[in-house]
């Protein structure tokens, strides 16, 4: 009996250990969420950057395995326009309640659902997105840097989906659909 139970203690202890979940915090400072919007009808847009707040990846047996990252919507900014009144205006703009309404949804959050690697470096994740209270699925391909400790995407959404628009057809139709992110997420 004494070694049954022994034996069960010793097993319990082992799937523990080699199933370890850890969290690795990200150093917001180092990590970077690029923004860029495009026109409809004619070449052009409007590109910038949103900060990291906080987040954490989930690593499972030396491999990432999941996350949860939270944005600060306040901390939007246009890169494009050297228009100091021009570049306020469209921040303004884009933190009113007909983009990302940032007074009632001061946050957005990417959860890693899932991972699928493809090899030890490239992947493909599978996450939850919430923009101003909607939450959808998305999936991106990501590449780990070990060495540098990173994770680095390239995506687009369509905005319609998490209701970013001008609530007018006329104006909605002269901005793209899609909103393009390019991450890097350093620990």
């Amino acid at each position: 009996m004494k070694k049954l139970a022994l034996l069960i203690v010793f097993t319990i202890t082992t799937f523990l250990f080699t199933n370890a979940q850890e969290k690795l915090k990200i150093d917001t400072s180092k990590s970077a969420l690029k923004w860029s919007g495009e026109y409809s009808f004619y070449f052009g847009g409007h590109n910038g950057t949103i900060n990291f707040k906080e987040g954490y990846f989930e690593k499972t047996d030396d491999v990432i395995s999941g996350g949860e990252f939270i944005i600060d919507m306040n901390s939007i900014i246009c890169l494009d326009i050297e228009n100091e009144d021009g570049n306020t205006s469209l921040v303004n703009h884009l933190k009113d309640e007909d983009f990302f309404d940032v007074k009632k949804f001061p946050t957005a959050t990417l959860s890693i659902t899932r991972v699928q690697y493809h090899n030890n470096t490239n992947m493909k994740v599978y996450a939850d997105l919430t923009i101003k209270g909607i939450t959808l699925p998305v999936n991106f391909q990501a590449e780990i840097n070990y060495e540098k400790q990173q994770m680095t995407t390239k995506f687009k959404i369509d905005r319609q989906r998490w209701g970013i628009d001008y609530n007018s057809k006329l104006r909605d139709g002269a901005i793209a659909d899609g909103i393009g992110f390019e991450v890097k997420l350093s620990i």
